[in-house]
């Protein structure tokens, strides 16, 4: 049994999140306000820390003209947050679109961070069937 692996969907305006035991469930958490760089590192922390996270699955742009520096961004980030375990990349292309066709037929969009947390939950489910 692994501890628990927590995926980000690292964004400028909000952080999305999902947790699992390694055991196939995923469950969307409540994503992250950001207003700047130390809140947003400090809360991840806290959610890192309340769940005991063992690893971190960090979406990005795998393949992309982007790849490499949104690497180095999520790099810098995860020093802020000052996370000790394992830091793994999964290729997150798509996950947004995905994650938006899933909330189709919700009363309202919202920009609440439900699509973020949901682009989080395909991150993890992805790099899961990976294992």
């Amino acid at each position: 049994m692994m501890g628990a692996v927590i995926a980000i969907d690292l964004g400028l305006k909000r952080i999305g999140l999902a947790l699992s035991y390694g055991n196939g469930l995923v469950t969307p958490l409540n994503a992250i306000e950001r207003k700047n760089r130390n809140q947003a590192a400090n809360d991840v922390k806290k959610v890192l820390d309340e769940y005991e996270a063992t690893t971190v699955v960090i979406g990005i742009p795998m393949g992309s003209t982007t790849e490499d520096e949104m690497r180095r961004r999520v790099e810098h980030f995860m020093n802020l947050v000052k996370f000790d375990g394992e830091i793994v990349y999964q290729d997150e292309s798509h996950s947004s679109q995905e994650a938006e066709e899933l909330m189709k037929g919700e009363i309202r969009y919202k920009r609440d961070g439900r699509i973020d947390s949901l682009s989080a939950k395909i991150i993890l489910e992805r790099y899961l069937t990976t294992l």
